[in-house]
């Protein structure tokens, strides 16, 4: 846990040798959370340097590690719905040696952006846009016959405006490819992220019980009354230890609770995700701010900070 910004470049040994998400993955599993604390630590040294967002950063560090290294992307699509969380995507993606230039002239933007890095498919500030966006390409892809996996990452508080239910209503309607990750950070959805619910993320997200879970709705289909039976069961079984009927409900399958901040757990469920059909809702639950500790005990007045003096490293908030 750090106590403060490093004013100086700190040693990085494991996040040097990135300079695409290809690198990335040619890392083995094990490596990856060293490379969270290097790039956590990375990710504030450098905001400390020009100023701006960290807190949102902070929290999506694994989460952004294991998405590059389970998917193809740029070829897969991330979108990002509130552009200040992409910092760390910035890093990884071949722009860690221009992230001093931030908010400068002729420097980085602070958000996604399209004109940027072909990584950066869509151009976000604020918010409650991924979803439609997400849905938006793949529904491109269908039309075009090409095969991408589009995955928005979304936060608890933007999923609540009605712009982001109604791309979920859509998606589930269309019953097409879709990933959308819940990033809650507020714990405003559910608290329950204990052993239980663990493992049944990993269950509902395991290519057999989805085989098994495939097939039996197809089977049972001209058969109503049992087919609503098990779907009724299903729907009792999974609100017991998490929050996702409502997603169910509107054509998603749920997985979660997950701890956002295991980067090995995430491969895993992501790595069986990827190969699933339909609809699939990720609920993760992370730590706005993780990994310093001023953030993470105010996670809204510390969430940004002004240009460090390199003499005296005292942050203050920015407004």
């Amino acid at each position: 846990m750090l106590e403060e910004i490093p004013i100086t470049r700190p040693d990085t040994p494991l996040l040097d040798q990135i300079n695409s998400p290809t690198d990335l993955r040619s890392m083995e599993i094990s490596q990856l959370a060293q490379l969270a604390d290097e790039l956590r630590l990375f990710l504030l040294y450098s905001v400390g340097q020009t100023g701006g967002h960290f807190g949102a950063g902070l929290g999506v560090v694994e989460l952004t590690i294991a998405l590059h290294y389970v998917f193809d992307t740029p070829r897969d699509r991330l979108v990002w719905d509130v552009g200040h969380q992409a910092y760390p995507h910035k890093i990884l993606t071949g722009r860690r040696d221009q992230m001093l230039t931030i908010r400068q002239s002729n420097g980085l933007t602070p958000f996604p952006s399209r004109e940027e890095s072909d990584y950066d498919t869509f151009g976000v500030g604020h918010s409650s846009t991924s979803i439609s966006a997400a849905l938006g390409m793949m529904v491109a892809d269908r039309l075009l016959k090409e095969q991408h996996h589009n995955i928005a990452v979304i936060g608890d508080g933007a999923m609540t405006a009605g712009m982001a239910f109604e791309a979920l209503n859509h998606a589930g309607h269309l019953d097409e490819n879709i990933l959308v990750i819940l990033n809650d950070n507020n714990m405003s959805i559910s608290n329950n992220v204990g052993g239980l619910s663990s493992y049944f993320a990993r269950m509902w997200a395991s290519k057999p019980y989805n085989f098994i879970r495939t097939g039996s709705k197809r089977m049972l289909s001209k058969i109503p009354p049992a087919l609503k039976a098990v779907h009724r069961a299903e729907e009792y079984m999974k609100g017991m230890v998490s929050p996702g009927t409502l997603f169910e409900e509107i054509g998603f399958n749920y997985i979660g609770l997950v701890d956002g901040h295991n980067t090995a757990s995430l491969v895993e469920i992501l790595s069986n995700i990827k190969s699933l059909r339909g609809p699939q809702l990720l609920h993760l639950v992370t730590q706005k701010g993780k990994g310093y500790s001023k953030s993470e005990n105010d996670p809204f007045g510390m969430h940004a900070m002004s240009k460090i003096h390199p003499k005296v490293n005292k942050e203050k908030p920015e407004p």
